[in-house]
């Protein structure tokens, strides 16, 4: 004689305890992740923006750096390429600079530098930005003639 063997489904339901372990190691993950997330800093940057005519903004400067080291000012050469310090850009840049502020506006410049400008008549240029107190400057390269 054969015996069978029965087998019965037994229905056990939703478990619980082992979603509640799931969600405490989860939990557990994200608090000791939090403690080693690096905060993110943040720079202090001033982008020029578009100023309507009814404020009163200051005119925009151009300053192009030709690729033979001369610079120009507005379309009026204002150093040639045998003068290694730019005193009289930097004398030119910190009167309008003092002008800008005494009338509560921006001195905003644009450094447009041809494609083969040397890259430390750019930095000379910067460096006399800076020693003018002008922090509102934006950059294109080339010009579309």
């Amino acid at each position: 004689m054969r015996t069978v063997a029965r087998t019965e489904e037994i229905n056990l339901g939703f478990q619980i305890a082992p979603m509640i372990d799931v969600v405490f190691v989860i939990m557990l993950f994200f608090v000791l992740m939090a403690g080693t997330m690096k905060t993110e800093r943040e720079f202090r940057t001033v982008l020029p923006s578009w100023c309507p005519e009814d404020i009163g903004c200051l005119d925009e400067l151009w300053i192009k750096i030709y690729e033979d080291g001369s610079i120009a000012l507005n379309d009026e050469e204002i150093a040639s390429e045998q003068e290694t310090s730019l005193t009289r850009l930097t004398d030119l840049l910190t009167r309008i600079q003092n002008d800008a502020s005494a009338r509560r506006e921006r001195a905003l410049v644009t450094i447009e530098a041809e494609e083969d400008a040397r890259y430390q008549r750019i930095m000379d240029v910067l460096n006399s930005l800076s020693k003018a107190n002008i922090s509102d400057v934006t950059f294109t390269v080339g010009s579309d003639e």
